[in-house]
Formats: structure tokens, sequence, C-alpha cells
């Protein structure tokens, strides 16, 4: 065990070096590390070009966010990081050979942990002026997924970028005729992930491709190369000290229903404690050298297959608990992790106040009075009565929700959700919906004392008329 943990404390090192590898993205890689694929002074041609698009559309972004300052250049600084552990692991990728999946998780790790922070910097700064800023960044980040993506990866990156607009519009509105500096902004950062769609279609359109001639990547190949201090990637490096290598499990991880493919960089991230199940095992216990362990069950479990943890397993970290909240912030009314609640309420409203709830799962909100808007977030099974909006009302990466609108509000705005039923009052239809990336959508209308329930259109039909496109809905066969 001592061995494994000095071996393990080796390799946090060198996936903190290889991490902050080629910080200064200006700086020439070839002129300081040789040779490579045996041509002295150079890189791979697809790094070259991953170069360009730093120090073109990602350097720009970076521009634009320092003028603004504040917590949007913090963001960026993250995302600059973000896509030099790219560059690095594209280094890697040119120079090596395909690894084993099991050191595939661990090579990722850096990108991975740079994907965490970006979301986690959003998550903790809600209350930010710049809060759909930072919000178009932490949604779209995961299209640096692209690099496990197969056979096309390029869509995928186009789909995170189409959930950035969502946000990036609301920047636009909110600033388009009082600062364009931040219209800059916006434009900078969309132009980052359509290059970088062309760049994977010009170098990497059916995923990624690693080298055909370098050694085979691994966690022990490339920790030898960075305690060694050599660039990446050197000759075969020299073989580890003796010892039992590390078993790396990617099978544990964050529970998130997120979008998406970022919950993969999310199961990476687990340090140290990927070996405190390690145990040495004498003769005596194994089956095959024991024959009477045979009848009575093998007592070591086979690594691959699952099971059941017993008590004495390692466990997975439990995902992380909240304290439910309701309380107002200001001119904000915060309804956060509440479970099970179905006797929620919020009476004394303002006509200037707002609501964000997030995370609320199997519970009903009754908000009474007039209030600006209401933002429904990432909820599940929630059902939300008010009287009087004067905004906008927005439901957004939720699933089964339910809307009961009392009295008035003129707009419904529905983005990214599973199942969402508005029961509509006699004073609020004339009521805009507004829908994107949404399905299984209702609009209930009051008639006769009752309800009639109407379906959102999930499915269009466009068609060239000779002077423009003409969209409208598909009719649905029954």
């Amino acid at each position: 065990m001592a061995e494994t943990q000095v071996l393990m404390e080796r390799l946090e090192k060198a996936v903190i070096r290889l991490e902050s590898l080629f910080s200064d993205s200006h700086r020439s890689i070839g002129t300081e590390c040789g040779a490579v694929n045996g041509v002295n002074g150079g890189v791979a041609p697809y790094v070259e070009a991953f170069d360009r698009l730093l120090n073109g559309s990602v350097a720009e972004f970076l521009r634009n966010s320092k003028i603004l300052e504040g917590d949007v250049k913090i963001h960026a600084e993250m995302v600059r990081a973000a896509f030099q552990a790219q560059r690095a692991f594209l280094l890697l990728v040119s120079q090596y050979q395909e690894p084993q999946e099991s050191e595939m998780a661990v090579l990722l790790k850096p990108i991975s942990d740079k994907i965490q922070e970006i979301q986690t910097f959003r998550e903790r700064n809600r209350g930010s002026k710049m809060f759909n800023h930072l919000s178009a960044v932490s949604e779209s980040i995961p299209a640096l997924g692209w690099i496990t993506v197969s056979p096309k990866p390029g869509p995928y990156v186009k789909e995170m970028n189409d959930a950035a607009t969502f946000y990036t519009n609301r920047v636009l509105k909110d600033y388009k005729n009082s600062d364009l500096r931040h219209v800059d902004w916006v434009k900078s950062y969309l132009n980052i992930w359509t290059e970088l769609q062309v760049y994977i279609k010009e170098h990497y359109a059916t995923g990624l491709t690693w080298s055909k001639t370098g050694p085979t990547a691994s966690t022990a190949s490339v920790l030898s190369t960075l305690t060694s201090g050599q660039c990446l990637p050197p000759p075969p490096p020299p073989p580890l000290p003796p010892g039992p290598p590390p078993v790396f499990d990617t099978e544990s991880g964050k529970d998130e229903a997120t979008t998406s493919r970022s919950a993969l960089f999310a199961q990476l991230n687990q340090g140290e404690a990927i070996t405190k199940g390690l145990r040495h095992v004498s003769d005596d216990q194994k089956t095959h050298k024991n024959p009477n362990l045979r009848a009575q069950g093998p007592p070591v479990r086979s690594p691959t297959k699952s099971h059941t943890p017993s008590p004495t397993s390692p466990q997975n970290s439990p995902q992380q608990s909240h304290s439910p909240l309701l309380e107002l912030e200001g001119k904000k009314w915060r309804v956060e992790y509440q479970e099970d609640k179905n006797n929620l309420v919020i009476a004394d409203t303002e006509l200037k106040q707002v609501a964000y709830i997030f995370k609320c799962n199997k519970s009903t909100l009754h908000m009474k009075g007039k209030i600006n808007s209401i933002t429904i977030d990432n909820c599940r099974k929630f059902g939300l009565v008010f009287d009087n909006v004067v905004g906008i009302v927005e439901v957004i990466n939720s699933r089964d929700i339910q809307i009961q609108v009392m009295g008035k509000v003129p707009t419904i705005s529905i983005n990214k959700t599973e199942g969402c039923h508005i029961y509509l009052s006699e004073d609020s239809l004339d009521c805009e919906i507004v829908s994107a990336k949404s399905s299984e959508m209702n609009i209930l209308i009051p008639l006769n004392g009752d309800y009639k329930e109407f379906p959102v259109p999930e499915q269009f039909k466009t068609a060239w008329d000779g002077s423009k496109l003409v969209t409208e809905p598909a009719e649905i066969v029954g």
C-alpha cells in the first residue's frame, strides 16, 4: 500500500504538470521540444491548426472579456485554461497510440477538471449581474468533450453552441442598444465554437485519430515523461519502479441529469480514492489454488463483473446534499432544493421582485400577488401556481412541470424541457408561449367551466415559396 500511495502521489503531480504544460498559447512548442514524429522543431499540422484557433478566436474572446471585467473576465480565464488542457491532450494524441479505456479516463482528467470549474463558478454566482454571460459559457463548455464523440463530433459541438445562444440572445437583448461591448463579446464567444466545428471537420471529421507509430499512451508513460522533465512525447519511457499499478475505476461519479455528455467528464474526477480498495490476496484466498473455497463461493469479486458493494467495499462519494432554501435575497425570491414539499407558499410579493426556482423536485409552490418574473430551472415533477406576472415565466432544463395561471402573464418561455402543462386563466388567454428544444407541451384553455387541452407543435415543415422560407407546424397523423 505504501508503494501504491507513492505512485498515486506521483501521478497526481504528473496530471497537474500535464494540465499546466504549454500554458502560454503564444509560445512555440516545437522550438522547445525538439523532434515531433521524427521532424525537428515542429508539431503535427492539426496541433498547429488548434494553435491558430487559440491565437485567433479564443484570444479575441479573452480580450473582449477583459474589457467587461468582473465575473466575465474571471470566467474567461477558466475557458482559456480549459482550451490549453485540450491542446496538451491533442499533442499527446499526435504522438502516442490510443491507450486502454481505463487509461483514457485519467488522461482526460485535466479537461474534466476545467469543465467542472467553469460550471461550478456559474452556480456559485447566480446573483451576478452578468449571470447570462456566465450561463452561456457554462452551458456550452461541454463542447470540449468532442474528443470523446464518434463518429461525428462536429454536430455535437454545434449542439452545445445552440445551448449557448439561448443565453447570448438575452445578453444581446439587454445590451444591443446600450453597450456594444457586450455585443462584441457575444460574437467572439460564439465564433469560438463555429471555428472549432470547422477545425473538427477538417482534421477529425470521423472522430479523434491517434498516432499509428508512437508508443501506446498510458498513465505510466505520461507519468515517466512529465516527472523526467521532458517535453511530450519522448522516446519510449523507462520502466516504473516495482510495484502494483493502480486500478482506475471510471464507473463512479456524480449522478447529474444535465445535458449532456459533460457528465462523462464529471465521472473522471475521483482523486486518490480510486486506490483505497486495493489489497493483497494470498494464495489461500484464491479459489483456483484452494478447491475448498469453490464450494463456499468465491471470496474475491471478479473485477470484470458488476457487484453490489459489501460493507467493507470502498464507497463512492455521496452526491453533495444541499439544504432546502426559501428566502428573499434582495429583490430575488430563491426557492432551491425543495423535495416532496406540496405546501410551499410565498404571499408577500412585490412588483419589483423576481423568483428563481432551482432543483426542486416533487413539490408545489403557490406565489400570491404580483411579481416581475419567475424562472424554473432544473426542476422535476414541480407544480407552480401564481396570480400575476408582469414580465415572463421561464422553464429551463426541466421535466414534468405544471403551471397554473390564476391572473395574467404576457409570456411563458419553455426551453430544453420534457413535459410541461400550462393551465391558462380567462384573463391570460392572450399569453404568448415561446418554446425551443422541448417536448410534450400542452396548453389547457378554460371552456365551459372545464379545461380543454391543446398540444404545442414539436414538428415543423419548411418549404421555399419562391422568395423566402415558409415554416408551419406539421400535421399530426393519428
